[in-house]
């Protein structure tokens, strides 16, 4: 019977956050990973005895690892965490006000009620520190603390009797807690590396390597390969080009893992996916055996497209072309490919997590053998490499994604047709793999670079390091052999990938400043270690201000006039407003669709309006209005996290060809209203008290008295696109806007108070 070899490679990955020079870790996101993903998700496979599979564990996240683990680390936060509330100074607890807090809204701030009342109480004085500090008194920078930190901790530690017993008591923490939580962490990052090494001796996993620091190996070969990928790229005014360094870079990987687990990697996930053929000729020269990378690299190198239907599934030509090996031969090199399936992989990484577990896992799995079935048909085992990154998809799930991940593997286990796999083992079961002469350069995103090079923040980046490295050369031979040393060992740091992934147009974050410092202070130290000033150009930040997402309250009663053709700005002044932030957090690969969320009331209504980028969506799809009814307000409108509420209504409204088709309106699971308009109708329903529409943007007006929202409730509002049952986009994509009932002289005087705790 022909099978399905399914490989799982989770690719495990932290920049490099320490200033060598200092010894200071810039930001703590190794620390916290640790403390949560990196365990559990090895842990977990203990489980299931017959599900194998791959983890790319980077070298500079190792190291950062063992530094903690050897007690060497300096984190400030940690510091601030483990400080005595008493003894924090004013620049201390703003700090921790500012920083403490950087954690998801939905499912790890708000599985802790007191965790989420301090997140209230700080977002209701304008998410600013200076003007927050003020309510914030002893005992609850205490429970900020300890909370902040028992937020991150793993299933399988929360477990533990102290860890829960901790948990339980929900507040009113004391130092001797503190301290407690603070001895617990460094317990837990030490049991990392070893249950990886465990799970690799037992064969449960194959542990895979990356270059040392993550860079992007292509262009520290040449930065004119950017332009290969992606034809008229502006290039940096100075090309870069070290295949030496890449050498280096990928050697220093493989020596690392060896010296840690006691044998060398068969294979690589190189940094983002990043592949070229100078690339896959190094990795042979130092004696790996197979690279993975994207699928749209495969569809280049073929010159052909991977055709897929509207729910994602290969077609039967494109499935036969993914699902196999191939094997690399250029010069008397080469190398074993697996090219990732990105339908499959990004299923787990952005949709399943707005998903009942259950379904999701039984979604997947019959996705997998839909589309494998062209394959297994045949006669011929299919090899489905499904590669994404494993830690930062799950602080979007319920419990860090446990029963998914539980619910899934059970299913793949127990499944005949499937068998999982690591890939060294699924590559032998292939022994005849498809020829590939030559492979197109490019990442897992959009078959180039462009994210790390070609905007002007990214050239600018790379220009700087080009400078960098050529005074190394200039002055390396006079220096001492430690200085000489710990420069280039700066000028390593600066080559990954993880600073230009912030420069540019793509994304950005919280710490967007702090990544920028970061980076100049690495190149900054080359000049200071070999005896030289740093240019002037490096004390200014090559990041520009970026946009971020915004949210402004409610300042007074609105009357709109739902269901015209176009928006009547005047109309929606005075709405609380969401804008979204389409370029957030660390995974690339997001759809977003919506632009702005727009809610009010008057003294009878609530309306809605979501704006999409660009023209509403002509494939069908539905909008959900989902709408808490909460007891009590604090006086303002912001976005918050959940808490129970008295009633649960929500707004289902089916969009075909860009109009409406049908709506109902729920409690729980009882229909209160519902209507089809039909396909040929005007896209829009009016019965005077209730109306929907859309046109170019989504609109609705609904009855207060429908809600069962008298003044004094509270409305906490979300809005949201599926399409066949997954979720698409939604805003906010974090907790959600909460909207108090109130009258218009108590709305406009909430405008000019910084907190509702004054």
């Amino acid at each position: 019977m022909a099978k399905i070899h399914l490989v799982f490679l989770w690719h495990m990955h932290q920049p490099f956050y320490k200033d060598l020079v200092s010894g200071r870790y810039r930001l703590p996101w190794v620390r916290m990973h640790a403390l949560k993903d990196y365990y559990g998700m090895v842990k977990l496979l203990d489980e299931f005895p017959d599900v194998h599979q791959t983890f790319n564990l980077v070298p500079s996240l190792l190291a950062q690892i063992q530094d903690y683990v050897s007690g060497t680390a300096h984190d400030p936060w940690l510091e601030i965490a483990s400080k005595p509330a008493a003894d924090l100074s004013q620049q201390e607890r703003r700090f921790a006000l500012d920083y403490l807090f950087q954690a998801n809204i939905t499912q790890m701030i708000g599985r802790y009620p007191r965790y989420r009342e301090l997140w209230e109480r700080f977002t209701g004085a304008g998410q600013r520190s200076d003007r927050a500090e003020r309510f914030f008194d002893q005992q609850d920078y205490t429970d900020l603390q300890v909370l902040s930190q028992l937020a991150w901790f793993d299933e399988f530690f929360l477990q533990q009797p102290e860890v829960a017993a901790l948990v339980r008591k929900a507040r009113n923490y004391s130092l001797d807690d503190q301290r407690f939580v603070t001895e617990k962490q460094r317990e837990i990052v030490s049991t990392v590396i070893p249950a990886y090494a465990a799970a690799a001796k037992r064969g449960s996993i194959e542990i895979s390597t990356s270059p040392f620091y993550h860079p992007i190996l292509p262009l520290l070969c040449d930065s004119d390969l950017g332009a290969v990928s992606s034809p008229g790229l502006t290039l940096p005014a100075v090309r870069f080009r070290y295949p030496g360094d890449a050498r280096t870079q990928l050697e220093r990987g493989l020596d690392l893992h060896q010296e840690i687990f006691g044998r060398r990697p068969q294979g690589a996930w190189p940094s983002e996916g990043s592949v070229a053929d100078p690339v896959l000729g190094i990795g042979h020269q130092l004696g790996l055996k197979w690279m993975a990378t994207d699928e749209g690299i495969l569809a280049r190198s073929l010159g052909i497209h991977l055709d897929r239907d509207g729910r994602g599934r290969l077609s039967a030509n494109a499935a036969a072309m993914l699902y196999s090996p191939y094997l690399w031969q250029q010069d008397g090199a080469e190398m074993r490919l697996l090219f990732r399936d990105r339908s499959l992989s990004d299923l787990i990484g952005f949709v399943y997590s707005g998903m009942n577990a259950a379904d999701a896992a039984a979604h997947f799995v019959h996705n997998l053998k839909e589309s494998a079935q062209p394959v297994l048909k045949s006669g011929k085992d299919a090899l489905v490499p499904v590669i994404l990154d494993g830690e930062n998809a799950w602080e979007f799930y319920p419990h860090s994604g446990r029963e998914f991940l539980r619910r899934l593997y059970d299913a793949l286990q127990r499944d005949p047709v499937i068998d999982a796999l690591t890939v060294s083992e699924a590559l032998d079961r292939h022994p005849q793999p498809a020829r590939l002469p030559r492979l197109a350069p490019g990442s897992w995103i959009n078959s180039n670079f462009n994210v790390w090079i070609g905007a002007p923040e990214d050239n600018r980046s790379w220009e700087a390091l080009a400078a960098a490295r050529d005074f190394y050369d200039r002055a390396a031979p006079a220096a001492t052999e430690e200085r000489r040393a710990l420069a280039f060992e700066e000028l390593l740091i600066a080559e990954g990938s993880d600073w230009n992934w912030w420069y540019g147009p793509e994304h950005h974050t919280a710490n967007d400043r702090d990544f920028d410092e970061l980076y100049r202070t690495h190149l900054s130290n080359v000049y200071q270690t070999l005896g030289a000033a740093p240019p002037i150009s490096l004390a200014q930040p090559i990041a520009a201000s970026q946009a971020r997402p915004t949210f402004t309250q409610q300042t007074a009663f609105i009357h709109p006039h739902v269901g015209t053709s176009f928006v009547r700005y005047f109309d929606w002044m005075g709405a609380a407003t969401y804008t979204a932030d389409r370029h957030a957090g660390a995974m690339h690969g997001k759809v977003f669709l919506l632009d702005a969320f727009y809610a009010g009331i008057n003294e009878t209504h609530l309306f809605a309006r979501v704006d999409f980028i660009g023209a509403i969506p002509e494939e069908p799809f539905d909008a959900v209005l989902s709408c808490d009814v909460m007891a009590g307000t604090h006086g303002e409108a912001r976005v918050t996290g959940p808490a129970p509420p008295l009633r649960t209504f929500a707004l289902h409204a089916r969009i075909e060809a860009g109009k409406l088709a049908t709506w109902r309106l729920v409690e729980g699971e009882r229909v209160l209203a519902s209507q089809e308009v039909g396909p040929d109708g005007k896209g829009e329903f009016d019965q005077g008290d209730l109306k929907l529409s859309a046109f170019r943007n989504f609109e609705t007006k609904l009855p207060l008295r429908l809600l069962q929202a008298g003044l004094g409730s509270t409305l906490r509002l979300r809005f949201s696109l599926w399409r066949e049952q997954l979720p698409l986009d939604a805003l906010p994509l974090e907790g959600a806007i909460e909207l108090p009932v109130v009258t218009e002289t108590e709305l406009e005087s909430s405008v000019y108070n910084y907190s509702p705790y004054s």
